[in-house]
């Protein structure tokens, strides 16, 4: 409420009695007529104000809206406010009525009701100036006096009886809350099962009036439920109640409509006690979207399960179409790097082998020519001898094309697989015999060949093929030493296999070089002005393979180079 100024003299409580002993007395009907009852009438205003206002056990108080507060408090009014004398509460600056206080606008409208009904009453809590707040009922009388509005202001505190009915009528509309509009059917039953209370959709999930339902057996409604063992059930369940699904154990139950149609329902159970009575309350919901949704969802399940497993076979063939692919491209890289290493290697072959040929060519060519041409200046007798010894340089260089051709058609013969080997008795000592006197012939000034055996007996070889790699070291033993130097071969045979050893005393080979001596057409850089083709190590190499056996080859620049061959024989007699 709105502070206002505190009540002023006009109306003191003496004055104010009469102003309201006038409000309640009636009018006369006319001067000239007065009642017969006018005396009696004229006389008992102030006998009602001293019984109903003075002397009530219950709040009275006069309010006048425009100071805003009371202008008069019965004794009652005062002792139940906590307040120590009438004054006290009139002046109290604290015009608050209820807890929490009125707003203005609300206060004003409560007023204003009251002024167009007559009367206005209101449950609220009304505080204390000491002690705690109650709950009461606040009563507005309207009234005038002489064109000025009052209210008269009857308030309550409830009594237990009436917190006990107000609680009890909250307590009915939880219930009707709960119950009545609940969104799920509820019914409840007594002891032997039949139904005594059903909500209205109870009744609309089964089709029927609720009020149809009372009486009858809860059995009719699930007639299927645990198998037709309604008694044995409910007497368990009486015996022992608890909160409890029912049908938890045989899968979803199902309803039977008035109409005769059956649905799925889910129903849980309860129960309470009143006046010592058992009830059991079902509380029941009809399931038939949710199992339409499960079965949907299930379906769902299993189209997004098969698309899965198909975007997986999917993804697997793709991934498999994928590797097969890479792998494809993988092999084919290789081939191509293989078929550049070889158009490379080709290529420098070829770079090698025309530099080769240019040169191991022109050479015995110019000398067949030169002879040639002074073979035909040496006409006369006397000059037989220069005519035999250019004859004897043709041959020389006739035979060293022809080697040269053989190495050409040895490799060819090597690459194409035309060249096996065919192990045969051999004697190692009359065959390096036989080799040494084959390459005197192209020994330098000077050169020796010193040789030592230490096989005493034959062993199975190939000899052609150990004779062709014999000559090969030796002539590239006497080719690439000086003169008066000395070639070294020894061989010896133990443990089932042959070591030759040719040693010289040659320009060597530098270690950058060593690397690449078993290459077609490769020549030491110190040895570019020495005849060859670069094809003996290769051809010596691709033999040895043939014959299981291997090659070691060590060098030192301007000391010398020892090749060294392993071959393994088949029969051991000459150990």
């Amino acid at each position: 409420m709105t502070p206002v100024r505190p009540a002023g003299d006009d109306y003191q409580a003496s004055g104010f009695n009469d102003d309201l002993a006038a409000a309640l007395t009636p009018e006369p009907r006319s001067a000239a007529a007065p009642s017969p009852n006018a005396m009696l009438t004229s006389s008992y205003p102030g006998v009602l104000i001293d019984l109903l206002y003075t002397q009530s056990k219950e709040f009275f108080g006069i309010y006048d809206p425009a100071v805003g507060w009371f202008t008069q408090v019965n004794p009652a009014g005062v002792r139940l406010f906590g307040y120590p004398s009438e004054p006290a509460f009139l002046t109290d600056l604290d015009h608050s009525l209820r807890t929490p206080p009125w707003t203005e606008p609300e206060w004003q409208a409560l007023c204003d009701q009251a002024q167009r009904e007559g009367r206005q009453e209101v449950e609220t809590q009304i505080r204390r100036h000491a002690g705690a707040s109650f709950g009461g009922y606040l009563e507005l009388a309207y009234f005038q006096v002489e064109g000025r509005p009052f209210f008269l202001i009857h308030i309550t505190e409830r009594s237990p009886l009436q917190q006990a009915e107000r609680e009890l009528a909250h307590s009915q509309r939880r219930f009707e809350a709960v119950f009545a509009n609940a969104t799920i059917g509820i019914i409840v039953c007594d002891r032997p099962g039949n139904m005594v209370s059903a909500n209205a959709l109870a009744g609309e999930l089964f089709g029927y009036a609720p009020a149809e339902l009372l009486g009858q057996r809860i059995d009719v409604l699930v007639p299927n439920a645990a198998g037709r063992h309604h008694a044995q059930l409910r007497a368990e369940f009486n015996a022992h109640p608890q909160m409890r699904s029912m049908g938890a154990h045989r899968g979803n139950l199902v309803g039977l409509r008035k109409d005769g149609s059956k649905f799925p329902v889910q129903a849980s159970l309860s129960y309470f006690h009143l006046d010592e009575e058992l009830y059991t309350v079902a509380y029941i919901i009809d399931i038939t979207a949710m199992q339409d949704a499960e079965r949907e969802l299930a379906a769902q399940q299993q189209r997004v399960a098969r698309l899965n497993a198909d975007l997986e076979q999917t993804v697997a063939d793709r991934t498999n179409a994928l590797l097969v692919t890479l792998e494809q491209l993988e092999k084919r890289g290789q081939e191509l790097a293989q078929a550049l290493a070889a158009e490379q290697e080709l290529g420098e072959l070829k770079s090698r082998f025309v530099s080769m040929a240019s040169h191991e060519f022109r050479t015995p060519l110019t000398a067949v020519l030169t002879s040639a041409d002074l073979i035909e200046e040496y006409s006369d007798s006397q000059q037989q001898p220069n005519r035999v010894k250019h004859v004897q340089r043709i041959r020389a260089s006739v035979n060293h094309l022809n080697n040269i051709l053989e190495e050409f058609l040895s490799v060819g013969r090597i690459e194409e697989g035309r060249i096996e080997a065919h192990p045969a008795p051999l004697d190692m000592a009359a065959l390096l015999t036989e080799t040494v006197l084959d390459v005197q012939s192209i020994l330098k000034a000077g050169q020796t060949i010193a040789w030592d055996v230490q096989c005493p007996a034959p062993f199975q070889t190939d000899p052609s093929l150990l004779r062709k790699i014999l000559v090969n070291l030796l002539s590239n033993a006497i080719k690439y030493s000086g003169p008066n130097s000395v070639v070294t071969v020894r061989a010896s045979c133990a443990a089932g296999q042959l070591v030759l050893t040719v040693q010289d005393q040659g320009v060597g080979i530098s270690e950058e070089d060593q690397e690449h001596l078993f290459q077609r057409f490769f020549r030491a850089r110190n040895a570019a002005n020495v005849p060859g083709t670069g094809l003996g190590l290769y051809i010596i190499a691709k033999y040895l393979e043939l014959m299981r056996g291997t090659i070691a080859l060590h060098s030192e620049l301007n000391v010398g180079t020892t090749v060294t061959i392993t071959i393994p024989y088949e029969n051991h007699s000459a150990d």
